[in-house]
């Protein structure tokens, strides 16, 4: 820190109390000036022979026979005005960053000025201002901290101006000529260091990072940094992830950690003031320099502290333009009145819709691409629309457990992505899972619309084995689930593909199944137990049916234990609730579907009825 010492007399001035300051001396005091709640009883003529403004002012005080003399509004209050006097005196004076301005200022006010008095306080401040403090790093910051206090002189004496674009400067000059210290506490990954890949260079360039200024500066209240940043982003020097890296860490330092201190009313004003400043100070390319979880966590605190609805608009685009990027837990904004549910379902609808926009619009804009592949190619050859996949379906899975949120608002959102987004469907029969779960008095068409959202064939074998023995689905949906991982397991995956008629046909016959009372569920579950085993027990004895021929029917291409839970339901679904009239699972003797196509007589409207073939 830079100092400067004036004068070289000892130190005179004593207090008595609070409110009376006077120097010691052999000769009595003749003027008494009153500054705040203080009185300086002084000697007239060290004042006068360098203050123009207090020869005017002992000039009228004698004219009214009076030797009080009070200085209104004095800039700097009763300390600068005691370092003014002491000047005057010519005793021992030290002018620092933390003092400079609010002395600069009262000599201003006194009119300490050269015409009085060569090598006056002004000329002598004005030196150590320009030679010293604007050319120190922290000693600038620290003079725009204090000038705050001290409007508006020190706007008017240009000192606030002249800080900023010193600071200003220093943020565009070459790291590897930076020779001056600087705060630089922030721990950040190799990945997260906005540092120039200089390979060909000496590693002395990589020393001091792009962003190393952006601490010192948070020190700065929320006016003044704005200024600051307004300096440094016109000089077009600096790039717009260190303003990004900026922003972020300006908000981290002064933005509260708890959402009730930030929505209380007594931060409301401040923070409100605060967020939409950097919102406006966000860089022109911030779909490229700020992250998205910074732009979330943002627009979470624009919600939470009532920001203007054009900041918040400004920020929803944003985020649109790169949701690719954002994780479940970023999105997982709180809903404000009037809505019921607990998350913001509609402003993540709104981020999807855009997100598809803005592709949808490049897809378009560039015709000779889009005609050189097919939209599953493009997809898939871009990770950005699987991860917005991948995060819509755990926002569904997360906002599933919401007893507010309607079928029609999960559907939709659900809906939202384009299919080729979600080449497994893990994640959203996960969501669907949990949504069933907490909504068990959903009608039978609003399940079988949710249930539309899943594509058996893109489930995991541990996806669709769960599905298999999960309860709250409807049974159509476990049989076409049973019969797509038997066909697999059966014929092999690329004959599962080639199994269309097959797969066709089924549903057919899962139409009616689905008209089967909710009663066999349980008992499914527990006979696809006890066939897994007798199916374990025939594969070590060698007993596995063999594969027929390509011509016969595809049900005959199941194992054993799928045809027999097909006879199990074709009993259930003829109302054989019995035991009596139940087989069991390892007899033959049971009039099923598969008997009946192996040439068994039944009336022909029986066969139309039931035929799976």
């Amino acid at each position: 820190m830079k100092f400067m010492k004036l004068g070289s007399k000892p130190d005179a001035f004593q207090a008595q109390g609070n409110c009376v300051r006077y120097v010691s001396s052999d000769l009595a005091t003749d003027v008494i000036v009153i500054v705040g709640e203080v009185k300086f009883h002084l000697h007239k003529f060290p004042l006068l022979s360098k203050s123009n403004l207090l020869q005017k002012l002992v000039s009228r005080a004698s004219e009214e026979s009076s030797n009080e003399i009070k200085l209104v509004d004095f800039p700097g209050g009763p300390k600068a005005f005691e370092m003014c006097a002491k000047f005057c005196y010519g005793m021992t004076v030290t002018l620092n960053p933390y003092n400079v301005v609010a002395a600069r200022c009262a000599a201003q006010y006194l009119e300490m000025i050269e015409d009085i008095e060569r090598g006056n306080l002004i000329f002598k401040i004005e030196v150590f201002l320009n030679s010293s403090i604007l050319r120190s790093w922290k000693d600038s910051i620290i003079v725009l901290q204090t000038s705050k206090s001290l409007l508006p002189w020190s706007e008017n004496l240009k000192v606030v101006a002249r800080c900023i674009d010193s600071i200003a400067s220093k943020t565009s000059v070459d790291p590897s000529k930076i020779t001056w210290s600087y705060t630089f506490n922030r721990k950040l990954a190799t990945s997260d260091k906005i540092i120039e890949n200089v390979t060909n260079f000496p590693k002395k360039l990589e020393s001091v990072p792009k962003d190393w200024w952006v601490e010192d500066i948070c020190e700065l209240d929320i006016d003044m940094y704005k200024r600051v940043m307004y300096a440094v982003k016109s000089k077009g020097r600096m790039h717009g992830s260190v303003i990004g890296e900026a922003l972020k860490t300006y908000a981290v330092r002064w933005l509260p950690d708890s959402i009730e201190s930030l929505a209380s009313e007594v931060y409301n004003k401040g923070n409100k003031s605060l967020v939409e400043t950097i919102i406006c100070l966000l860089p022109s390319d911030k779909s490229i320099s700020c992250s998205c979880s910074f732009l979330l966590k943002l627009l979470k605190f624009a919600i939470l502290v009532g920001a203007d609805d054009l900041s918040r608009e400004d920020l929803i685009e944003s985020i649109s333009l790169k949701l690719d990027e954002a994780s479940v837990c970023n999105l997982l904004i709180p809903a404000r009145s009037p809505q019921t549910t607990v998350y913001d379902v509609e402003l993540v609808q709104t981020l999807v819709d855009r997100f598809v926009a803005h592709w949808k619009g490049n897809a378009d804009s560039n015709i000779d691409e889009k005609n050189k592949m097919k939209e599953n190619d493009f997809v898939l050859g871009h990770g950005s629309w699987l991860n917005v996949g991948k995060v819509v379906d755990g926002y569904l899975a997360e906002i599933a457990h919401d007893i507010n949120l309607t079928v029609s608002s999960f559907i939709e959102l659900a809906q939202s992505i384009p299919e080729s987004a979600r080449p497994i469907h893990d994640g959203i029969y996960s969501a669907i899972d949990g949504y069933l779960k907490e909504h068990p008095n959903l009608t039978k068409a609003e399940r079988k619309k949710l249930c539309g959202l899943m594509d058996i064939k893109k489930l995991t074998t541990d996806a669709s084995m769960h599905a298999v023995q999960n309860e709250k689905l409807p049974l159509r949906v476990v049989v076409q689930v049973l019969f797509f991982e038997q066909v697999k397991s059966a014929a092999g995956i690329q004959a599962a593909n080639n199994c269309t008629d097959g797969l066709d046909t089924s549903r057919n016959t899962e139409e009616n199944l689905a008209e089967i009372a909710p009663e066999p569920r349980k008992s499914l579950r527990k006979q696809m137990d006890s066939m897994k085993i007798k199916d374990n027990e025939l594969q070590k004895n060698g007993k596995l049916t063999k594969m027929g021929s390509k011509n016969r029917d595809p049900v005959q291409l199941l194992p054993s234990r799928s045809r027999r839970l097909f006879d199990k339901l074709w009993i259930v679904g003829k109302g054989h609730g019995n035991g009596e009239n139940r087989s069991s699972d390892t007899s033959g003797s049971s009039q099923s579907p598969t008997s009946m196509i192996q040439g068994e007589t039944k009336s022909t409207s029986r066969q139309r009825r039931y035929s799976i073939s």
